[in-house]
């Protein structure tokens, strides 16, 4: 503890002054603020340019002063609006320490919303009142857009590239990619090819010269080159329209075999041009003309022609639609693929929109002897085609073949079956098999799919585990039940033929929910034990307990445990694993329990206060003498003492000591008798002022010496050595802390 003299005293007249009017004398005057060093940096970055952004806004200035802050002084950092102007400054920082502001200086962070050239800084007093000259200008921008610009026509959010404008008309570029609620807050500075356009600030721009167009976001000379606004580029070209078309053709229907032959009405042998049809070009067409041959299949379609050069705009023509006046269309009406049986024929058939049509059916490519009509019955294998011939409408004699159809005579058949869903064994508690495919099997053991034309023409008969399945015989069979788990076939019979498919094995999980219990959730030490159980009855059944997913038993139905973990419970169910719920089961966390208020209870004598826990499942408080005084949540105290909380956490106790003082309520007293009467002996202060590592007192003698200077004082003045030569005699003292004055006054010691 340390005690010091004063090397020079004062008057008790003086000291008194110095006590109480100190603050009233007390004056400065404060300089204009000035940009400093931030210490988080390196180099040197003090200067009047401020560039702050979402990833870094920290700044420093210092302020000096002639005079001297009185005590409780706070010095504030304040901020002028982009013009210089202070009418509503913005507090920036404010400080008591006068070492920090000096060095390394008020710490702040610019408004999100600053930007300009004209912001000034200042710096105020408090006590007293003082207000210094405003700074040199800043430069301060709050760079909260750091993001490439990105420039459209008319703000439309494409990325063209290049663009024209023609016949002396404008091109108006919007920045786009800035809310429309705040775009126009930004100023901007527009470039065309590579010059700065002056008085171009706006979010958009209207462009009729030719350059290479670009924007970005003003944050002020220094700031704007680090902020990474640049837009895209748009290239703009200006020229003459030359209004071209395709000259009328003589027809737009042509026939088969015909051909017509479309013209550009710019002809200009300096200009370059290209064909198009249905919005692709066409291959080597790059003259003014192009031939449409409707011998070529597919040359229906819109054509166009577009024209480019030296003082034009790149321009595309209207299209001209160019048709087949002679199409018709053949439909097949039948399976591609058929079957025909011994005895029996198949019909085949087609439809068509051709006009006065005639019919020749074909087998194997030749021509079917009396077979002209829109049907045919087939009885003999082979690959069979119509052809249908348009003999009336513009274009007569114009002919289409039918899409094939391959019928067969086979030898067998395979059938395949599958899953109607992706099935997971022992995890889908129902699943439906069903055909996937009926082959028919030729002589040279190739397979033609006949799945469309006969799976309703077989008889079914569905077998598990090679029995046949009471009542299974239809094409699909729906399976929910584990008792139905196993291997399944099915067998289709069709007149002379019967065909056994593919196996497919089912393995559902029960829809039966496995739970488990336990006596607790909280492991309190090695001498617990904790029980797990299930309602379930797993006597003869295949189980394993398991911690932490692996085994650790599979005898005890129900399972003592000794240690933390995750727990849980498999049964085996028809080949298929069904797992429990987990349990956790987490060591003892004293920590659960928490008091609100937490810490010393204090209050004033004569009153009282409650205390409430939480985390725990039972509670029991008991007071000095171990007698229970409440066995709720909450217990309320009115006498002090020292208390005990039992807690519960399941079946773990936890211990919690409370101690309960009374308030201090007394004043720090201004007389002593120190006559060794046991009573007032010394200067007792109230515990919120006496053993307090941050608070020092500090005495004076009548002539201004100082007799002690402690932090955390003891209540032990004056020492029973110290003599008093007179019989009243007063002294001065002062309590304070790192921050401000809490008492003074005096102290008259009675002898």
């Amino acid at each position: 503890m340390k005690r010091k003299l004063l090397t020079q005293s004062l008057s008790p007249l003086a000291f008194f002054f110095l006590l109480c009017f100190s603050q009233v004398s007390a004056q400065i005057v404060l300089n204009a603020p000035e940009p400093a060093d931030n210490p988080n940096l390196p180099g040197n970055s003090k200067g009047y340019t401020i560039c702050a952004n979402a990833g870094f806004n920290q700044f420093f200035a210092t302020v000096s002063w002639a005079g001297n802050p009185n005590v409780g002084n706070e010095f504030i950092l304040e901020l002028s609006d982009a013009s210089g102007d202070f009418s509503n400054p913005v507090e920036l920082a404010r400080s008591a320490d006068e070492m920090e502001v000096q060095d390394p200086g008020f710490e702040f962070a610019i408004p999100t919303d600053t930007r300009g050239q004209g912001y000034r800084i200042r710096v105020r007093s408090t006590n007293p009142e003082s207000t210094s000259p405003s700074s040199d200008p800043y430069n301060m921008f709050y760079m909260d857009f750091t993001t490439n610009l990105h420039i459209s026509p008319n703000g439309d959010g494409s990325t063209p590239g290049a663009v024209q404008v023609c016949n002396g008309d404008s091109m108006t570029l919007t920045v786009d990619n800035i809310p429309p609620a705040i775009r126009d807050t930004y100023q901007y500075i527009w470039y065309r090819s590579g010059s700065p356009l002056i008085g171009e600030r706006g979010a958009s721009l209207t462009a009729s010269v030719t350059g290479m167009y670009f924007a970005l976001i003003d944050y002020g000379p220094e700031c704007s080159g680090t902020a990474n606004t640049e837009s895209n580029i748009i290239e703009i070209s200006t020229g003459s329209s030359t209004g071209i078309v395709i000259n009328t053709p003589s027809k737009t229907a042509l026939c088969s075999g015909e051909t017509e032959t479309l013209t550009s009405s710019i002809t200009d042998g300096s200009y370059s041009y290209q064909w198009y049809k249905d919005g692709a070009a066409l291959s080597g067409a790059t003259l003014t003309s192009y031939t449409v041959d409707a011998s070529v299949s597919g040359f229906e379609g819109d054509y166009q022609v577009e024209v480019s050069g030296t003082g034009i705009c790149t321009e595309i023509s209207p299209a001209v639609t160019m048709s087949n006046v002679g199409e018709f269309t053949v439909t097949r009406d039948n399976p591609a693929n058929m079957v025909i049986l011994p005895g029996q024929s198949q019909t085949l058939g087609v439809t068509t929109d051709a006009d006065t049509p005639t019919y020749q059916w074909h087998r194997d490519g030749n021509p079917i002897s009396g077979e002209t009509g829109p049907t045919l019955d087939a009885d003999q294998a082979g690959t069979y085609y119509v052809t249908v011939n348009q003999t009336g409408g513009a274009c007569s004699s114009t002919s289409i073949n039918s899409e094939s159809t391959i019928v067969v005579s086979p030898d067998s058949f395979e059938i395949a079956i599958d899953y109607n869903t992706p099935h997971t064994p022992c995890e889908d508690t129902s699943i439906v098999l069903e055909i996937d495919a009926i082959n028919a099997v030729l002589a040279d053991n190739s397979t033609i799919d006949v799945t469309a034309q006969l799976t309703n023409d077989f008889t079914y008969q569905w077998e598990k585990d090679g029995s046949a399945a009471s009542g299974e015989t239809s094409n699909t069979i729906s399976l929910t039940n584990t008792s139905e788990n196993g291997d399944y076939t099915l067998e289709a019979v069709l007149s002379t033929y019967t065909v056994t498919s593919n196996t497919l094995n089912v393995q559902l999980l029960t829809s039966e929910i496995l739970t488990i219990n336990s006596t607790s959730t909280v492991y309190c030490s090695s001498s617990d034990t904790i029980t797990l159980s299930s309602p379930t009855d797993l006597a003869g059944e295949s189980f394993e307990w398991q911690r932490d997913g692996s085994g650790i038993n599979s005898t005890n139905s129900a399972l003592d445990i000794d240690q933390p973990g995750t727990y849980r419970l498999v049964l085996n169910r028809d080949g298929c694993s069904l797992t429990s719920n987990e349990i956790s089961i987490a060591p003892l966390d004293p920590n659960l329990i928490t008091l609100e208020p937490s810490g010393d209870v204090i209050f004033p004598e004569g009153t009282s206060r409650t205390v409430t826990a939480t985390g725990g499942t039972a509670y029991r408080w008991y007071d000095s003498n171990n007698v229970e005084i409440s066995n709720g949540a909450s217990a309320t105290f009115s006498t002090e003492g020292t208390y005990m909380l039992m807690a519960n956490i399941d079946n773990c106790e936890v211990a919690r000591e409370i101690n309960v003082t009374y308030l201090d309520t007394f004043k720090v007293p201004n007389v002593i008798t120190p006559n060794a009467d046991g009573f007032n002996d010394q200067w007792i202060l109230p515990n919120s002022y006496s053993n307090q590592l941050d608070v020092n007192v500090i005495i004076y003698n009548d002539k201004g010496i100082e007799l002690i200077n402690e932090i955390g004082y003891q209540n032990d003045w004056p020492a029973s050595s110290m003599s008093f030569p007179k019989q009243n005699m007063v002294f001065y003292y002062i309590i304070k802390n790192a921050n401000e004055t809490l008492k003074q006054g005096t102290i008259t010691v009675i002898r």
